[in-house]
């Protein structure tokens, strides 16, 4: 039960097939068959592929745009910000630190 079960693969065979892609030719037109009854009820159509925007949705893709360039410049400078003011306090930290070792330096 505790000991590590190791999976057997087959043993590769050496034989590769290559992936056939068919050409299209301009002779060869779809083929439909006779045997699919019409049917009584109301097909949606077909999703267009191309996307098509309103100047409302527009707006909204490009105020949406600029809101995440702004919560994202946002987000790097709070960050920045925080590691300058990190790093002035390790040098404030620093210099006294120096200050005081040195004073107990005089004294002796």
């Amino acid at each position: 039960m505790f000991q590590p079960r190791i999976p057997v693969n087959p043993l590769p065979t050496g034989i590769v097939t290559p992936l056939v892609q068919p050409s299209v030719t301009a002779d060869i037109a779809p083929h439909h068959t006779a045997d699919m009854a019409p049917c009584n009820h109301h097909h949606a159509p077909a999703p267009s592929s191309a996307m098509r925007l309103t100047p409302a949705g527009l707006a909204v893709v490009v105020a949406g745009g600029v809101g995440a360039v702004l919560v994202v410049g946002t987000v790097l400078v709070s960050m920045l910000l925080a590691v300058a003011i990190s790093a002035a306090s390790v040098a404030v930290y620093a210099v006294v630190l120096r200050s005081l070792l040195n004073g107990q330096r005089r004294r002796r």
